[in-house]
């Protein structure tokens, strides 16, 4: 699957996703992928991102990473997009990235990769499936392959979201990814891989 371009695109306030992310690219690349980790950019104002000690310090900790563009999802097979849940759908500062993406879709430039997606809730029924659906919405209109992870390991019978991967980060908003979503995370992208590189091996 070497010739497979993966690319990891996100948004993350306070690092949870971020983590995700990271996983997910290392996953890729030992699966063979070439892999792009690529962060939407911040909306919030200044004073919202101070007022939270986690958030201001995960912005600055990661000001100086490469930010996403249209062409990291016209360059890519596949496209793992991860969002936190904002009242159960993709937070503004993804959404607004993929409403960008206007004139890539009109010239069909979107369809016919692979896609999934990551999210993760304070609570363990605060929105997760329902923001991987709402994410997964946008794809149907590019066009784009779900390729969510389904029961297809007995591992997801542990981290139990067949939707995408999703993390409980808590009442505090830290609780730290364990093995089962590491299990999942990899998992997820040696899938995504696998059926790019199967895609392209028929184009």
């Amino acid at each position: 699957m070497s010739d497979v371009k993966l690319s990891v695109i996100y948004y993350s306030a306070t690092g949870t996703i971020h983590g995700m992310a990271k996983r997910l690219t290392e996953a890729g690349k030992q699966a063979g992928a070439e892999v792009r980790l690529r962060q939407v950019a911040e909306l919030a104002p200044d004073e919202a991102i101070a007022s939270n000690a986690a958030w201001s310090q995960h912005f600055d900790n990661t000001k100086d990473e490469p930010r996403a563009t249209a062409d990291d999802v016209v360059w890519a097979d596949a496209v793992l997009f991860g969002s936190p849940t904002r009242y159960g759908n993709v937070a503004s500062q993804l959404k607004q990235f993929l409403d960008t993406l206007g004139p890539q879709w009109q010239q069909g430039l979107l369809a016919d990769k692979v896609y999934a997606g990551f999210t993760a809730t304070q609570t363990a029924h605060g929105g997760q499936e329902s923001t991987l659906l709402a994410l997964y919405n946008t794809i149907h209109h590019f066009g784009g392959l779900v390729v969510a992870p389904g029961y297809t390991d007995p591992l997801k019978f542990t981290d139990g979201n067949p939707y995408g991967v999703s993390h409980v980060t808590g009442a505090n908003n830290d609780a730290p990814l364990t093995d089962a979503e590491y299990a999942a995370l990899d998992h997820m992208a040696q899938r995504v891989v696998r059926i790019a590189g199967r895609l392209k091996g028929e184009g």
